[in-house]
C-alpha cells in the first residue's frame, strides 16, 4: 500500500481565513459587477474538513473559486496562512492550494494516470518529468480514491462519477496543504460518497491538510465534517455540525417542511408522509 507523505504542519500555510469578502460577477459584454454576497466571514482550519452548504445560487461555487484565485473577488481580504491569496505567486499558489471543479477536463484522449500526473506539474521541469518521488505520489493518489486498476483508461471512456475520483486523485498528487472541491460527490453513488467523505476526512486529519468542499449531501456532511459554513444571503454561519444543529441555524436553512433532525446522531428523518 503505497503511503502519501505528510506535509509539515508547522510550516505549512494551511488555514484559510475570509474577513468581509464581497464578489459576484461581470455579464458578457458588461463592465459592471452584479454582487452575489457582501461581508463573508469564514475560517477554515489545517486538520480540519470543512463542509460548505446553502441554497443553489446562493454562491458557493463561485467563493470557492474567490478563494483558489480563480476569479477575483471585490472587497475584503482572502488568506492563506496569514497571506493574501492574490499576493502568492503562480508557483506558490499552486503548492499551496489544488482545486477541483465539477466540470470534465478538456483531455479527453489522456489516460488516467496522465491526468492525475497533472497534479505534479508544480514541482517537474518544462518537459514535466517526472521522477521516483512523483510517481510515488501519482501511485497513491490513484490508491486513495481506488482508482488503480483504471490507470490505462482513458479519459473519454469514464462515467462522471469515475472522472470526478480523478480529479480528486489529481488534487491529491499535487501534494497542496489545501484542497478545495466543488460539489465533489454530486455524481457518486451513496457507496462511493460516504467513502470519499472518509476518505478527504482522513487526509484532513492525518497530513493536517486544510479542505473545504461544497455539497448538497447535508447528512453526510453533518456525520463526516469537522467543521459546516451554513451560507446565506447575509453571510455565513459557521461551527461544528453539532453547533448548527442545536443553535437552529440548520433548522431555518431546510424551514417547516417536515424534515427533522435528530440532534444526537445527526441524520434527517421526513415527518406525517401519507
Amino acid at each position: 500500500m503505497h503511503t502519501i507523505p505528510k506535509i509539515d504542519i508547522k510550516s505549512a500555510p494551511n488555514n484559510i481565513s475570509l474577513r468581509d469578502v464581497a464578489f459576484g460577477y461581470r455579464t458578457q459584454g458588461s463592465r459592471s459587477v452584479t454582487e452575489i454576497a457582501r461581508g463573508i466571514n469564514a475560517c477554515a482550519k489545517a486538520g480540519e474538513l470543512t463542509c460548505l452548504i446553502g441554497r443553489n445560487g446562493i454562491g458557493k461555487s463561485t467563493l470557492l473559486r474567490c478563494a483558489a484565485r480563480l476569479q477575483d473577488y471585490s472587497d475584503g481580504c482572502i488568506a492563506v496562512g496569514g497571506r493574501r491569496v492574490e499576493d502568492l505567486s503562480a508557483s506558490e499558489l499552486a503548492q499551496t492550494i489544488s482545486i477541483v471543479l465539477t466540470r470534465r477536463p478538456e483531455a479527453a484522449n489522456a489516460t488516467v494516470e496522465e491526468l492525475v500526473a497533472l497534479g505534479r506539474a508544480p514541482y517537474t521541469n518544462i518537459w514535466g518529468t517526472l521522477k521516483e518521488d512523483d510517481r510515488r505520489q501519482v501511485d497513491a493518489a490513484l490508491e486513495s480514491v481506488g482508482m488503480t486498476h483504471m490507470r490505462s483508461r482513458r479519459a473519454l471512456s469514464l462515467s462522471d462519477g469515475e472522472m470526478q475520483k480523478v480529479l480528486i486523485a489529481k488534487s491529491m498528487a499535487q501534494q497542496t496543504a489545501v484542497i478545495i472541491l466543488d460539489e465533489p460527490t454530486a455524481f457518486l453513488d451513496f457507496p462511493a460518497k460516504v467513502e470519499m467523505l472518509r476518505t478527504l476526512r482522513r487526509l484532513a486529519h492525518e497530513q493536517g491538510k486544510t479542505i473545504i468542499m461544497s455539497t448538497h449531501d447535508i447528512e453526510i456532511a453533518l456525520q463526516t465534517a469537522d467543521r459546516i459554513w451554513l451560507m446565506q444571503k447575509d453571510g455565513i454561519v459557521e461551527g461544528t455540525p453539532k453547533d448548527i444543529v442545536k443553535n437552529g441555524d440548520l433548522k431555518a436553512y431546510i424551514g417547516d417542511n417536515g424534515v427533522c433532525i435528530d440532534k444526537d446522531t445527526m441524520a434527517l428523518r421526513i415527518e406525517n408522509i401519507v
